[in-house]
């Protein structure tokens, strides 16, 4: 029996996880600026919702799915991507009748996929995702990728390489994807696998293979933007022309095509350019998925969002060298002496903590000097000091960590004392 964590998958433990708390609140920060509210959907869902939303023939759904059966004879997949499960909600409960549209959402969700891991690509991933439902706008592809870019931004990070690529509406696609078959077919036998099945299935996927990317074939692949309409074409200009206006750099990119069926218009993908980051450079990924609502049952309902996978976000804080301002230190340590001690400290640590004060104690019998070593390693800014003499005085002393001061104030104004020199004086009530 292993008992190790399985692989593909990673502890995160209380030392790094400050640093997912920072990330996840900036990022939270700028969804409401933005004007988004969170959604939580559940970590498992009917298989048909993936099949059916992110598509049959892709990668996610053909080898990566963690699929199963349940009691009932049902069969349910954990979540491998969020748009799905997102758009499943949106129909299961109506959020179409909202008169407040277009739904604008965001989520952090654990995500898993069967997959080789790597560094930065994990089997149990952690995604913070976006998903704007009820409108056709060009104006919200290009906040989409704004409030990535943002995100990114905003913590830190400057060394990104925005590309996109418009895939078109259906015409486009059916017309581009009949130019790729002409032009593929006479080297399928020259293809491995996966790509001689997707050029039956969906010839756009060719493009994004791993395995046949420097066949020559692919450098001369007819472009979808060669079979653009006007339509597809005009709105792709006006994105562009968004983007422009708001001084967001961007490289178009022809074979840009994304890794799920549902994708149709803008696709976008966010790099990282710092040096060392490692091969897979790709920080998040999304486009516009107009067509998956109806294909969960929902009405005709325009859509577009983006993944940003967590642990690669750290990544790229850490190739860029950026420190986070983490507030590690605790507001005060009470260190008690004496068993009639060991018990006020009971009480008065709970006293203060109700009254919005951070603290901490002693739990383990340490001497006086051990519970200062305790201290140190807490980074505590104040500690309290509380002995048998101290408890017969009905006193407490106070001493700062920082400039070595100490002075005693009564057991019955410590409360007051530290909201004054932690909080600012809050009122006792």
């Amino acid at each position: 029996m292993s008992m190790r964590a399985p692989r593909g998958t990673a502890d995160i433990l209380p030392k790094d996880v400050k640093k997912w708390q920072y990330v996840e609140t900036q990022l939270k920060d700028v969804c409401e600026r933005y004007h988004f509210a969170e959604i939580r959907t559940p970590l498992f869902e009917h298989t048909e919702v993936f099949q059916r939303g992110v598509g049959d023939s892709t990668d996610i759904v053909q080898k990566e799915m963690y699929t199963f059966e349940d009691r009932g004879g049902r069969s349910l997949t954990l979540r491998p991507e969020g748009t799905a499960a997102v758009a499943r909600a949106f129909v299961e409960n109506k959020l179409f009748g909202d008169p407040n549209q277009p739904a604008k959402l965001y989520y952090f969700a654990q995500m898993f996929r069967y997959e080789r891991p790597q560094k930065g690509r994990m089997r149990q991933l952690n995604q913070f995702g976006v998903e704007v439902l009820g409108s056709a706008n060009p104006a919200v592809d290009a906040e989409v990728i704004d409030l990535a870019m943002t995100c990114y931004k905003e913590l830190g990070i400057n060394s990104l390489k925005l590309v996109i690529n418009s895939l078109g509406d259906n015409e486009s696609r059916n017309n581009h994807r009949k130019a790729l078959v002409e032009h593929f077919m006479p080297h399928k036998n020259e293809l491995c696998s996966d790509c001689q099945s997707r050029l039956a299935q969906n010839p756009l996927r060719v493009l994004d293979c791993k395995t046949d990317h420097e066949h020559p074939a692919m450098k001369t692949a007819p472009s979808i933007l060669e079979y653009l309409n006007e339509a597809s074409s005009t709105y792709f200009e006006q994105v562009k022309e968004y983007l422009t206006m708001m001084g967001i750099p961007y490289v178009v990119d022809k074979n840009l095509v994304r890794g799920l069926d549902y994708y149709n218009h803008t696709a976008f993908e966010i790099m990282s350019e710092s040096e060392g980051f490692g091969a897979i450079t790709t920080l998040a990924g999304g486009g516009r998925y107009n067509g998956l609502v109806e294909d969960l049952g929902g009405p005709e309902t325009p859509g577009i969002g983006f993944g940003m996978g967590l642990e690669r976000l750290l990544m790229a804080l850490d190739a860029e060298n950026k420190v986070l301002s983490l507030n590690e230190a605790l507001d005060c340590f009470l260190i008690s002496v004496g068993e009639e001690a060991e018990k006020e400290a009971v009480r008065l640590v709970h006293n203060l903590r109700i009254n919005g004060i951070q603290v901490d104690k002693d739990y383990l019998g340490r001497k006086m000097k051990g519970q200062f070593k305790a201290a140190d390693r807490f980074k505590a800014k104040y500690v309290m000091i509380l002995g048998e003499e101290e408890l017969q005085k009905q006193i407490i002393t106070i001493k700062s960590m920082e400039t070595g001061e100490q002075d005693e104030v009564p057991i019955s104004q410590l409360v007051k004392s530290m909201q004054e020199r932690l909080l600012g004086g809050i009122e006792n009530e």
